[in-house]
C-alpha cells in the first residue's frame, strides 16, 4: 500500500532560538511514498553521532544529526536517556548546532560545543553557561579526571608550506606554495590544530597554554583525527598525545606518528615511541619504504609506524595506543600496543589476531585487561585480550559494532551498532565468558519510524573458489520481496581503500539497501586486499593493483551468474568509489563485455598523473614501489604503470558515469575529467556529474540527492530496458 509524501522534515532549522525544537519535530512524523528505499528517505535519517555515559552509569548523553535537503544543511541535536533506553530527552532547544557533549563535575553538568565556544549546563538541560570567551574556535576538548583543567583544540595559522601574503594586498586570493603539504584532504593548509591546557574556575576556562608551542605541527592530525588522539593521566598532571612532526615533503611522504608525553607542571614533553636522541634513517621519496632501511627489522623497534589513540588504564600505570610497524604504509595492521609508565616496556598485546584492531577500551573487570572491536571474516565484532595476548571473541553478529566504552563500572559496553540493513544505533553489550554468553541490548531506534515503512533487503553470505585457487567471501543482497523465480539486474560492488573492509557497513552514500531496494542484486566480494582474512590476503594487492584482485572480482561475479540462478548475466554492471572507481576504469578495458555499464566514483585513471597529484605522496609509494621518472623501477612499479587504467581506452565499449569532487585532493577530479573525456571522445555513451564543492564524499544533501538520483538514472537506463 502506499503512503502518502508529507516531508515537513526539521523545520527546526529555521526556528528561532526562542522556539522549542522538540515540539516542531513531534509535528513532523515523516510517511513515505513508497515501501522501497529511496534517496529523500535516506536523508530523512537521524543519525547517530558520540554518545557517553555518565560516572556512575545511570545516564548516556548522546548526539544525533538531522539534515533538511530543503535548507541544505545538517543540524546537530544532543539527547539524554536512562542507561536502560528509557526517558529520553532532547537537550537542544535552539537552531545552533550542540556537538561533543561529555559528562563533568562528577555527573553533576554536561559539557558541549556551540557556536564554536566551551558550555554546560545540568543533566536537564537547564542552567546554560558559557564557559569559554575565546577569540579562537573552539574544535574540541577534554577535561582532566579532577576537573581542574581542560584540554582545547584550536586552529593557528600555519604558512610552512604556504607563504603568507602581503598585507597591503588583502583581497589577493593567489598562494605561494613553498614545499609539500599544501593542501590536504579538502583544503589549502594554511592553519593547523595543536592543544591548549586551560584552567577551569569558577568564573569559567582561561585560553589556557599551546602544548606544542612554537612546533610547526599539527595535533590532531589531518585530515581525521579528534579528541581521541589525546588522553589524560588518571592524577591529571600529564597529557598523552597524538602527532606527526614531520613538514613538508617528509610530512607528505610519511606516516610515522608518536604518542608524546606531556608534563602540564614542567612543559617537557617525552616521545613514549623513541629512543631520546633517535636520528631517522635517510629516506628516498621517490620510492616506496618497504624496502628502506626505516622499515628494517633493526629500525622497526622503533615504531617508525602510525601510532595514534592513546589511553591510560584505569590504575594509571599503563598507556595503550593503536600501533602500525611500517613508515609509509597507511594499511599496516593496526594492533594494541601497552607502555609500562614505570619501566618503559612496550608490548604489543594483539600479535595472535591477524586483522586490525578498529576501537578498544580499557577493562575494569578481572576478566579482561582490554576490549577491543576487529573485523574478522567480514564482520566487526567485540574480542577480549588478556596480559597473555589471548584473544577471546565475545560477539558473532550479522552486523558491525563501533564506538567503544565502558558502562555501569566496567560491567558493560556502550557500542553502536550496525547493519546493511540498519542505520546506527547505541546498544548495551553485557560481555559473557564466551560469544553465547554475550548479551546485548537496544538503547536507541533512532530510524524506526522509517524503517517500519520500509520493506527491508536481505544479505547472505557465499564462499567461492578464486582463480588460484583460493576460498573467498562474498556478499549477495537481496531486494525486498525477492523472488528466487526471477532473474534480477546485478551490479558488481568495488570495494575502495583498497585495503578497507566489506563488512556489514552502513552507508548514506554507498548504501546496499537502497541500491536493492531499486530492484537489484548486489554482489560485493572481499577480494584481495581487504583486512578481515589474515595479513597475507590483506597484503596482497600492493603493487598488484591490477593482478589477482582484479580476477577476484571476475571469479566473484562469474560465480554469481553461475550458480545463482536470479542473476541475469546479461544485465550486469559495475560500480565502485576511490579504489573501486580505480576497479571499474580497469574492468572497463578488461571484462570481456560481461557488463552492460559502469560507474566510477572519485576513482584514479591515470597512474602516472595520480603518483603527484595526490596529497599523500607516501600511498602511492608504497602501492606504486617507484615513482615514474625512476629508470631503476621495480617489475612491481613497471606492471603498475604498464596497466593503468588509462592505457587501454582503445578497448573501452561500454556505457560509463563518471563522478568527482573538484575538492578532492585525495584523487583529484582530473583523473574522473580525463575518464569522461576519452569515453567520449571515443564516441561511448557517457556521463559526468561534477561537484566543485565536494571532497573525496559527498556531503551536502541536495548534492546526496542528486547523486543518488543520477547513480540510478543511469543504472536503469542500461540495466532495465
Amino acid at each position: 500500500m502506499k503512503k502518502t509524501l508529507t516531508w515537513g522534515f526539521m523545520a527546526l532549522l529555521a526556528l528561532p532560538a526562542s522556539i522549542n525544537a522538540q515540539e516542531m519535530i513531534g509535528k513532523n512524523d515523516i510517511k513515505l511514498n513508497s515501501e522501497r528505499m529511496t534517496p529523500e528517505a535516506l536523508w530523512a535519517m537521524g543519525r547517530i553521532g558520540s554518545a557517553q555515559a555518565s560516572p556512575d552509569g545511570k545516564l548516556i548523553v548522546y548526539q544525533v544529526g538531522y539534515y533538511s535537503v530543503k535548507e541544505n544543511r545538517g543540524h546537530q541535536i544532543l539527547y539524554t536517556m536512562n542507561a536502560d533506553g528509557s526517558n529520553k530527552k532532547q537537550l537542544t532547544i535552539s537552531e545552533k548546532n550542540e556537538t561533543d557533549a561529555t559528562w563533568i563535575e562528577g555527573g553533576k553538568r554536561i559539557a558541549f560545543l556551540t557556536d564554536g565556544q566551551l558550555w554546560s549546563m545540568n543533566p536537564d538541560g537547564t542552567d546554560r553557561k558559557q564557559l569559554t570567551h575565546d577569540a579562537t574556535e573552539i574544535e574540541g576538548y577534554k577535561f582532566s579526571p579532577d576537573g581542574k583543567h581542560v584540554i582545547l583544540i584550536k586552529s593557528l595559522p600555519y604558512h610552512g608550506s604556504i607563504q603568507k601574503n602581503p598585507d597591503d594586498l588583502p583581497k589577493a586570493t593567489g598562494r605561494l606554495a613553498t614545499d609539500m603539504n599544501y593542501r590536504h584532504w579538502d583544503h589549502y593548509v594554511e592553519s593547523i590544530p595543536h592543544p591548549f591546557v586551560a584552567e577551569v574556575t569558577a568564573g569559567g576556562v582561561n585560553e589556557g597554554t599551546d602544548i606544542l608551542e612554537g612546533e610547526p605541527y599539527e595535533c590532531p592530525m589531518a585530515p581525521f583525527g579528534g579528541i581521541e588522539q589525546l588522553d589524560w593521566s588518571k592524577d591529571s598532571k600529564f597529557i598523552a598525545y597524538t602527532c606527526r612532526k614531520k613538514e613538508g615533503v617528509q610530512y607528505a611522504i610519511s606516516t610515522d606518528s608518536d604518542i608524546y608525553l606531556y608534563n602540564i607542571g614542567t612543559r617537557e614533553t617525552k616521545n613514549l615511541c623513541k629512543p631520546e636522541g633517535y636520528i631517522e634513517p635517510e629516506i628516498d621519496a621517490t620510492k616506496t619504504m618497504a624496502t628502506q632501511s626505516v622499515n628494517s627489522e633493526e629500525n622497526l623497534k622503533n615504531n617508525p609506524g602510525y601510532d595514534t589513540n592513546p589511553q591510560f588504564s584505569p590504575d594509571g600505570k599503563y598507556i595503550a595506543w593503536l600501533s602500525m610497524a611500517r613508515n609509509g604504509y597507511e594499511s599496516d595492521r593496526n594492533r594494541l600496543c601497552v607502555y609500562n609508565l614505570a619501566t618503559g616496556e612496550k608490548k604489543y598485546m594483539t600479535e595472535s589476531f591477524d586483522s586490525n584492531v578498529d576501537d578498544y577500551c580499557w577493562s575494569d573487570t578481572k576478566d579482561a585487561l582490554l576490549y577491543f572491536i576487529g573485523v574478522w571474516h567480514a564482520t566487526e565484532n567485540l574480542y577480549s585480550i588478556n596480559w597473555k595476548g589471548e584473544v577471546k571473541q565475545l560477539t558473532d553478529y550479522k552486523a558491525d559494532l563501533g564506538s567503544l566504552q565502558l558502562l555501569n563500572n566496567g560491567r558493560q559496553l556502550l557500542v553502536e551498532r550496525h547493519s546493511y540493513t540498519e542505520s546506527a544505533d547505541l546498544y548495551v553489550v553485557t560481555p559473557g565468558k564466551n560469544k553465547e554468553k554475550t548479551l546485548i541490548s537496544q538503547l536507541t531506534e533512532e530510524n524506526k519510524h522509517i524503517f517500519d515503512q520500509l520493506a527491508k533487503p536481505t544479505s547472505e553470505a557465499h564462499w567461492t573458489k578464486t582463480s588460484d585457487g583460493k576460498d573467498m567471501l562474498y556478499w549477495v543482497i537481496l531486494p525486498p520481496d525477492f523472488d528466487k523465480n526471477k532473474k534480477y539486474p546485478t551490479l558488481l560492488f568495488c570495494e575502495g581503500g583498497p585495503q578497507s573492509p566489506v563488512s556489514q557497513f552502513w552507508s548514506y552514500r554507498w548504501n546496499f539497501m537502497i541500491m536493492a531496494s531499486q530492484g537489484y542484486v548486489i554482489i560485493a566480494p572481499n577480494r584481495r586486499g581487504l583486512p578481515g582474512f589474515g595479513s597475507e590476503w590483506c597484503e596482497q594487492i600492493s603493487g598488484d593493483w591490477t593482478g589477482q584482485c582484479m580476477k577476484d572480482y571476475l571469479s566473484a561475479i562469474d560465480n554469481a551468474v553461475a550458480t545463482l540462478p536470479y542473476v541475469d548475466k546479461d544485465r550486469l554492471g559495475a560500480i565502485g568509489a576511490s579504489f573501486g572507481g580505480f576497479s571499474v576504469y580497469y574492468l572497463a578495458g578488461h571484462h570481456d563485455k560481461r557488463f552492460k555499464c559502469f560507474i566510477a566514483h572519485d576513482g584514479a585513471f591515470n597512474l602516472e598523473s595520480m603518483y603527484t597529484d595526490t596529497e599523500e605522496a607516501w600511498f602511492s609509494n608504497w602501492e606504486y614501489d617507484d615513482a615514474y621518472w625512476n629508470k631503476d623501477q621495480t617489475e612491481r612499479a613497471r606492471k603498475t604503470y604498464e596497466n593503468s587504467p588509462h592505457r587501454f581506452v582503445d578497448k573501452w565499449d561500454t556505457p560509463i558515469l563518471c563522478i568527482h569532487g573538484e575538492k578532492d585532493y585525495r584523487i583529484n577530479a582530473n583523473q574522473g575529467m580525463g575518464a569522461f573525456n576519452a569515453a567520449r571522445m571515443r564516441g561511448i555513451p557517457a556521463e559526468l556529474l561534477i561537484f566543485p564543492d565536494e571532497n573525496h564524499w559527498v556531503l551536502k544533501p541536495q548534492n546526496g540527492i542528486l547523486w543518488q538520483r543520477t547513480f540510478f538514472n543511469w543504472l536503469d537506463r542500461w540495466l532495465k530496458k
